[in-house]
């Protein structure tokens, strides 16, 4: 077995075997190997020469960034593991810093746990790992700390991760999901649905066959350059399981207010409308892992959109719709044939292990 040693302290094992084993999970020095060869290697900075059970932050360094810590936690299942224009890895890196981000907070530190079947390939973990890396090098974060279960075979599928974060919420900024106010324009930063229509085509089961990727993306950059332009921005959130619909609805409820949205306002890829077409589906209500609801002022709408479109990741930013005050909590659409019809929340499973 071959070692290496990183700041000349520890030294990083290597695994010998090609699938994951029971005894990667037990303890001893194989899951030391599979925890050093696969998530190190890839994870650490160079900045701690050991390993503690927990990682500690320098508070006064924290408070350089803002006066409130910001606090998140996600677990990821998605199938299969690895999807048009993403994979797990990427998906939980970019999930868990996308919501830091709608809360304003400076996204900083990420925790990552993974549970692993008996049987998976060690060179499919360590592409996640690797894709998890690269990601967190994209966003600016350091993965910091983590943990590592192993399951006997059919006990889970393939691999589950959960990854939390911590953010910092700059003094100036407060976005809340009960402060929008009737008039308020509801914005969304481009084409809905991709990640949704990207899973159906990756799982081959409905005879699908498209180009369509994921929308998986960091957000933050993009949020940080909105706030700037439109500092009265009311709230922000991550159009993820339930799609936009489920958004939508939350935020009437929270802030009693009703939500109109036009149908033809609304971005969607032909091909994504055409799936959900052939399928029954509301494309609505399709998972984003790239796409933001926004509430914003009046005064500030077109300073948000010109925000939006400035950014790589929000070229097709629309204004979809309005808050107003008649029927709290209700969300409606107004048709392309002219109707109105109502826009309740996702009931039921649309689509499993979506994310």
């Amino acid at each position: 077995m071959t070692t290496q040693t990183i700041a000349n302290r520890r030294v990083l094992g290597r695994v010998s075997l090609r699938n994951v084993t029971l005894a990667h999970g037990g303890g001893g020095k194989a899951m030391k190997d599979l925890i050093d060869d696969v998530f190190i290697r890839e994870f650490d900075d160079g900045s701690a020469p050991f390993l503690e059970d927990q990682a500690r932050f320098d508070l006064a360094s924290l408070a350089r960034h803002g006066d409130r810590l910001a606090f998140t936690t996600d677990s990821y299942v998605v199938d299969p593991l690895f999807f048009p224009g993403s994979d797990i890895g990427k998906l939980a890196v970019f999930g868990t810093v996308n919501d830091l981000a709608v809360g304003g907070a400076i996204p900083l530190y990420l925790s990552c746990a993974v549970v692993i079947e008996e049987g998976l390939s060690v060179d499919v973990l360590r592409r996640v790992a690797t894709s998890m890396a690269e990601a967190a090098r994209s966003c600016g974060v350091t993965i910091v700390t983590g943990d590592t279960k192993v399951v006997q075979s059919g006990a889970c599928d393939k691999l589950f991760i959960t990854t939390t974060g911590i953010g910092v919420i700059p003094p100036e900024i407060d976005l809340r999901i009960d402060s929008i106010a009737p008039g308020d324009g509801l914005l969304v930063n481009g084409l809905l649905g991709d990640h949704g229509a990207a899973i159906m085509c990756a799982r081959g089961d409905m005879a699908l066959d498209s180009e369509i990727e994921s929308d998986c993306a960091g957000l933050h950059e993009l949020i940080r350059s909105l706030l700037a332009a439109a500092p009265g921005t009311r709230c922000i959130r991550d159009a993820t399981r339930g799609g936009i619909a489920t958004v939508l609805n939350e935020m009437a409820e929270a802030s009693g207010v009703s939500i109109e949205i036009d149908e033809a306002a609304t971005p969607l890829r032909a091909e994504v409308r055409g799936f959900c077409e052939i399928l029954g589906l509301d494309p609505l209500y399709l998972a984003n892992e790239g796409k933001i609801v926004i509430a914003v002022p009046e005064a500030e709408i077109e300073q948000a959109l010109q925000a939006l479109r400035a950014h790589p990741l929000g070229t097709g930013a629309a204004l979809i719709g309005r808050a107003g005050k008649d029927k709290p909590g209700r969300v409606v659409m107004q048709t392309v044939f002219g109707g109105r019809r109502i826009v309740d929340m996702l009931v039921g499973e649309q689509l499993p292990r979506i994310c």
